[in-house]
């Protein structure tokens, strides 16, 4: 008992002797004889307090107005309904029936349903902001595109704040077009948006369509962009499913809504098998892909999860997040060198990692084209066989090396070094052992020193947005798409038995980054006249078009419809691997005019863009 229960209940006392004052009124048509006065009179004094402990008895105050529904109005309607039994029951007893018109009896059970779920309903309204007030007309007028389950929802949560008011919806289905919605009207197909923007004044479009296609995403949110609407979208469905983040949670439409790719349905049994309870190690756990995959991976709950990172600021940054996010998850911040023996052994014994997921690499075409060559090499390939070689001497059951499009027909020295880290895992691959699997894919968003975060700064600046050809493309996925794929290529590759495959990532379509510049101003809030595109020219190494299969390579399907395996030409020697060691530990600096020679040949299909 608290103080909104006894107001409830005085609530409801009260309006159980209005309701049987009433039925009398009602009863003589407001025009009530002295007699039948002094009757209601005596008489509500008994009926009140019997009714007071029936609606007591019918638990009517366990409920909570604020979210008042269908099983508190089942409620009054019993409680109602025995009272229309116990009051004539009690008034015979105390031999006052006599006094008390039938119709009366009649009424007063309905009044009381009327006036005790109104005013429950009226309240729920009143705080869920769907009566109108000057708080509702003050709030900014919004579009909604899309009128299915999510717009419900959307609609529903909004309603409860006074930030936005929907002023209607759109959507293409012609059924719901003149329908309402939660007392919004569907207002037309989405192409109509300008119109109607412009008619109800507002400059916000809120796109409710989480498990609609790609396609379909992109289309609403390029329909809003040209219309100069500021564009929001609600959260992925995944999210919303989890649990993470409400409908109501909108935010600005980024250029992944845009690029839309569509949610990755991960083996859970599987990847449960290969990680949870295991002791687990990323190397270049810092960077934008090993940092996810840590994420992914704390998912399934390891055992231990060994982040590996060179970077003493990356590291602490992932230990902080661990810290705050993934408290559940047991992790060992090592500060390493993947091209350290000693440092790697002594930290296998002390761990005795299971799975490695080799991350850690130089990726920057231009920077490591000329003078950065050499420790390209050694941090790609070096880096890579010395990680591989102290996984397969300390027992770990699957390594995974995270590659990249640029090793398919390489123009340029990081490409080559990742083609070249592929082959060495191949060439590691014993019948027996640790199984290693190489997974391949192409851009992905927001990573760091990619193309978007440096578009975002430059459109800050604003502008001018350098692009280097109009006619350059390349694939790109989201960061936690790249890992999650990266998780199911590896449990897939420890599924086989064999090891040694390279497992290509489906890509989608290739983007041209010219479009991706232009989508980026829109999304801003800017057109090109404000913020202008300046093609600089091929930067060196870069080709116009990126690759995921070589020349001669076969692909075959995988269980997973994103996912297939590419069978690079011919395993390596022995020699072939003695003979690069060789080369790699070689003390001292090389001209990088010399390391292209020597990757020239070590790597057939290496093809550099200037003479060597």
């Amino acid at each position: 008992m608290n103080w909104r229960t006894v107001v409830a209940a005085l609530h409801d006392m009260a309006v159980a002797g209005l309701a049987w004052i009433l039925a009398y009124w009602l009863r003589f048509n407001f025009d009530l004889p002295p007699e039948f006065g002094r009757a209601m009179l005596s008489t509500v004094a008994w009926v009140v307090p019997l009714q007071g402990a029936i609606f007591l008895g019918f638990g009517l105050y366990r409920g909570i107005w604020r979210f008042a529904s269908l099983s508190d109005l089942k409620r009054i309607l019993m409680a109602a309904g025995m009272s229309a039994l116990a009051v004539p029951a009690l008034l015979f007893m105390l031999q006052q029936l006599r006094d008390v018109p039938r119709s009366v009896l009649v009424l007063d059970p309905l009044l009381l349903v009327l006036m005790m779920g109104g005013s429950r309903f009226l309240y729920r309204a009143w705080k869920d902001g769907q009566l109108l007030g000057p708080r509702q007309l003050d709030a900014t007028p919004v579009l909604v595109m899309g009128a299915g389950a999510a717009a419900a929802d959307l609609l529903r949560d909004l309603s409860r704040q006074t930030q936005w008011r929907v002023v209607g919806l759109l959507d293409d289905d012609p059924a719901k077009i003149g329908r309402l919605l939660h007392g919004a009207p569907v207002l037309g197909p989405m192409i109509d948006l300008p119109r109607h923007a412009e008619r109800f004044g507002a400059a916000h479009a809120i796109i409710a369509m989480p498990n609609a296609g790609s396609a379909a995403r992109r289309r609403a949110a390029e329909i809003a962009v040209t219309a100069g609407l500021n564009a929001l979208t609600v959260p992925a469905m995944g999210d919303l499913l989890s649990g993470k983040v409400s409908v109501s949670q909108v935010r600005k439409v980024e250029l992944e809504d845009l690029l839309g790719r569509e949610q990755v349905q991960l083996d859970d049994a599987g990847l449960h098998r290969l990680l949870t309870k295991r002791v687990v190690l990323v190397t270049g756990a810092g960077g934008s892909i090993g940092a996810e995959l840590a994420r992914q991976i704390a998912r399934f709950e390891p055992g231990l999860l060994v982040l590996y990172e060179l970077s003493e600021f990356a590291l602490y940054q992932i230990e902080q997040e661990f810290a705050v996010q993934h408290v559940q998850c047991p992790v060992a911040c090592i500060v390493g060198d993947v091209k350290d023996t000693d440092r790697l052994d002594q930290i296998f014994d002390r761990y005795g990692p299971q799975v490695v997921f080799h991350a850690a690499a130089y990726k920057h075409v231009p920077l490591l084209e000329s003078e950065n060559a050499w420790e390209a090499v050694r941090n790609n390939v070096l880096g890579t066989l010395r990680v591989a070689e102290a996984s397969r001497r300390h027992g770990v059951e699957e390594f995974v090396l995270i590659s990249t499009d640029k090793a398919v027909n390489p123009t340029n020295v990081m490409g080559a070094t990742k083609r070249l880290a592929e082959m060495v895992c191949q060439s590691l691959q014993q019948p027996s052992g640790t199984r290693f699997v190489t997974v391949r894919f192409g851009n992905v968003l927001g990573s760091n020193g990619s193309v978007i975060p440096k578009f975002r700064e430059q459109i800050a600046r604003g502008g001018p947005v350098t692009v280097t050809h109009p006619e350059i493309t390349r694939y790109f996925m989201s960061i936690p798409e790249a890992a999650q794929l990266v998780l199911q290529a590896g449990l897939m590759g420890g599924d086989r038995n064999a090891g040694g495959e390279i497992f290509v990532l489906d890509m989608g379509e290739p983007i041209r980054i010219a479009d991706l510049a232009r989508d980026m101003i829109r999304l801003s809030g800017f057109s090109e006249d404000d913020i202008r595109i300046d093609f600089t020219g091929l930067r060196p190494g870069e080709k116009l078009y990126e690759e995921l299969l070589a020349d001669g390579e076969q692909t075959q399907p995988t269980p997973h419809p994103k996912l297939r395996i590419a069978r690079a030409a011919g395993r390596q020697e022995s020699a072939w691997l003695l003979d690069l060691r060789d080369w790699l530990e070689k003390s001292g600096r090389k001209d990088y005019s010399l390391v292209k020679i020597e990757l020239v040949q070590r790597v057939p299909e290496y093809r550099p863009d200037t003479a060597v």
